[in-house]
């Protein structure tokens, strides 16, 4: 098969798109460049730059390179943005999903992988979120994805397609450093940011119910994800017409504090955090349950939170020199 992995010159798509070659799957990238780096990309992978807005590109982009299947990371994807620019993230996660779908059916593409996010559970009080915990997102950003949930699986079972929903977890870490993450928006870079200006990192709020008084996440190391998707995308190709919806965590909680600690001893910093209030909306834990995708796929993640601190760490470095301590 050939996939078309749309947005995959970002950060996770990247991730995918190596990971697929490694595989030995045909892969071609789809990215509008907004946010994404051409230089991600392998040389030997097709890079097509075009917007998943513009139908006739993408109906081309499917024709010309033989697609039979479409891994689709392409999306706008920060929560506070999606909080003031509602339109502008329902018009590029739903709309251009939607177009999307409807240059794959057309085309009679054979499996499609949906880049969803543990945004659609909302703030859950369970202690393992699974697959079947009630969704009740709480940022459009949230909501984009579930709709790109329900178009996919209603396009699915309209058309046959064979389709996967992947509901990301905190994804950290790099599989080599230029692939690393170039935000500051996630708890990692934001303490590596910190430290490199020789500032404490921030701890917002430490009265949660849990044992260290902080939130607790489940972070997944971007390799491991990667490698979840070309399992899914095999399962899918296997299979006409499945359907899967699959969390991809670890199944391991690890607090703010905790993540703090781990950071300061793989940088060689020991700065301290400060506790600053609470930020609105902030869950005290949410954690996956990871085993329906052990079940379909066969998929565990390998990684641990040391490879995803000092990964990432790498990442920062390459990118920020000044940050390495001597």
């Amino acid at each position: 098969m050939t996939w078309l992995i749309t947005g995959g010159a970002g950060y996770i798509g990247a991730h995918v798109v190596h990971a697929m070659a490694e595989a030995g799957e045909r892969a071609v990238v789809y990215d509008d460049l907004s946010t994404g780096i051409a230089e991600r990309v392998p040389p030997e992978v097709p890079l097509v730059v075009g917007s998943v807005l513009d139908g006739e590109r993408v109906a081309r982009t499917l024709a010309e390179h033989e697609v039979t299947g479409v891994v689709h990371l392409a999306a706008r994807k920060q929560v506070g943005e999606s909080m003031d620019r509602p339109l502008h993230y329902y018009r590029e996660n739903v709309e251009g999903l939607r177009v999307l779908l409807e240059a794959v059916t057309r085309a009679e593409v054979r499996a499609f992988v949906f880049s969803s996010s543990a945004a659609v559970y909302g703030t859950p009080d369970v202690d393992l979120v699974t697959e079947e915990t009630p969704c009740v997102p709480i940022s459009p950003y949230g909501e984009t994805k579930l709709a790109g949930e329900w178009l996919v699986r209603a396009t699915g079972r309209a058309t046959g397609l064979a389709t996967a929903s992947l509901r990301y977890f905190n994804v950290a870490g790099a599989a080599r450093p230029e692939l690393a993450d170039v935000g500051v928006f996630n708890l990692i870079p934001m303490v590596f940011e910190r430290l490199t200006q020789q500032e404490p990192p921030r701890i917002f709020g430490d009265d949660y119910p849990t044992p260290d008084g902080t939130c607790v996440r489940d972070y997944i190391h971007v390799a491991d994800l990667a490698e979840a998707h070309v399992a899914a995308a095999r399962a899918l190709q296997s299979s006409p017409g499945l359907d899967l919806t699959l969390n991809i965590g670890r199944g391991e909680g690890v607090s703010v504090r905790e993540m703090i600690d781990t950071i300061n001893a793989v940088t060689g910093y020991d700065i301290p955090p400060t506790v600053t209030p609470r930020r609105p909306g902030d869950p005290a834990r949410v954690v996956a349950s990871a085993d329906r995708i052990a079940t379909e796929l066969g998929w565990r993640a390998k990684r641990d939170l040391h490879d995803m601190v000092t990964s990432a760490w790498q990442g920062w470095v390459h990118r920020h020199p000044e940050a390495a301590r001597a």
